[in-house]
C-alpha cells in the first residue's frame, strides 16, 4: 500500500467530512418535538432506515422472534484471561443459539473456526485491538492473518490518536489497510470508532472515512475504552453512513430492553457477551 495521499485525496476528505458536518447541524432552536432532542436524532425520522438495517437481520424496532435476535449478535469474547474452554463454551452456546459470529481475539480464531465448521456461525476477529495504536502495516498483516485462520468478518480499531490530532491522512491509511484485504478475500469490514473518547465532530468525521473507505460497518466500541454503546452515538453514526452500511453498538448492551433500544437507534448489529441471557429474555416474552 502506497504512504502517498495527495492534495486532491486530502481536500476530497475534507469537502467529505465538511458536507457530513454540515447534514448532521441542526437550526439553532430546533428541536424534535416528540423526544426534545435534536431533530435528526428521532427515531420516527429514521424509520427507514431502520426498517433497511432490520430486514437485513430479520428484526424491526419493535422486536422479533428469538431466532431473529440471535441473528444479529455477535457472541463476544475478548477478555485477555479467556481459556481455551471459554471458547468451546462461546462456540457451543453460539451453534446452540444460532447467533450471527462469535467475536474472538486472533489466538483463537483457527480453534473457533474449526469448532464451527458445518454451523451457519461465522468467526469474528479484532485487529489492532484494544488501543487502534499499531501502525498501518501491522493491522494489514493482522488482518490477513485472521482471515488465512479462518475469520470471515474484522473487527478493527481506528488510529484514535490520529484522528484526534486531526491527521485524516493517516486514519484513512489506516482503514484502508484492513478494509482492502478483507474486501479481496470476501469478509467483512467493522471500523471501531471508540466513541467514547471522541467528540461529535470527530465521529462524524470517523464515520465519513469509513464510509469513504467502503467498509461495511462502523461499531462504536471495543468494550474496553471509558464507556459503550450509546443510542445518541447509534444515531449519529447511522445518519453519517445513510443506510447503505451496517452499525454495530457493542460495550453495555446487557439485556433484551438494550438490544431494541440500540435496534430502534439505528444499529444492525450487536457485539455482546450477554448474548444468552438476551435470547432467553426474548423467549420469555
Amino acid at each position: 500500500m502506497s504512504d502517498s495521499i495527495t492534495q486532491g485525496d486530502l481536500k476530497r476528505l475534507i469537502d467529505l467530512i465538511v458536507k457530513e458536518l454540515a447534514s448532521v447541524a441542526l437550526p439553532p432552536g430546533e428541536r424534535c418535538p416528540c423526544h426534545s432532542v435534536g431533530r435528526e436524532c428521532c427515531p420516527n425520522r429514521l424509520q427507514p432506515v431502520i426498517d433497511a438495517g432490520a430486514a437485513r437481520v430479520g428484526l424491526n424496532a419493535a422486536g422479533g422472534a428469538p431466532a431473529s435476535i440471535a441473528s444479529m449478535i455477535d457472541h463476544t469474547l475478548l477478555k485477555p484471561d479467556a481459556t481455551r474452554m471459554n471458547i468451546e463454551d462461546l462456540c457451543r452456546e453460539a451453534t446452540e443459539f444460532r447467533f450471527a459470529t462469535v467475536c474472538v481475539n486472533p489466538t483463537w480464531v483457527a480453534l473457533a473456526a474449526g469448532l464451527l465448521r458445518g454451523t451457519s456461525v461465522g468467526v469474528c476477529s479484532v485487529v489492532g485491538f484494544p488501543f487502534g495504536a499499531t501502525t498501518w502495516d501491522v493491522k494489514a498483516y493482522e488482518t490477513r492473518r485472521a482471515i488465512f485462520d479462518g475469520a470471515r468478518e474484522i473487527d478493527m480499531v481506528i488510529n484514535v490518536g490520529a484522528l484526534k490530532s486531526g491527521d485524516l491522512r493517516s486514519v484513512e491509511r489506516d482503514i484502508a489497510a484492513v478494509a482492502v484485504p478483507c474486501r479481496e478475500c470476501g469478509v467483512v469490514s467493522k471500523v471501531i470508532i471508540e466513541a467514547a473518547l471522541l467528540t461529535d465532530d470527530e465521529k462524524v468525521a470517523a464515520c465519513a472515512l469509513a464510509k469513504a473507505a467502503g467498509v461495511d460497518f462502523v461499531k462504536t466500541s471495543t468494550g474496553f475504552g471509558p464507556g459503550g454503546a450509546t443510542v445518541a452515538d447509534v444515531r449519529l453514526m447511522r445518519r453519517v453512513v445513510g443506510p447503505e452500511m451496517g452499525v454495530k453498538a457493542a460495550g453495555g448492551v446487557h439485556d433484551l430492553e438494550g438490544l431494541k433500544a440500540m435496534v430502534v437507534a439505528g444499529a444492525t448489529r450487536i457485539g455482546a457477551s450477554a448474548g444468552v441471557k438476551i435470547v432467553q429474555q426474548a423467549h420469555a416474552l
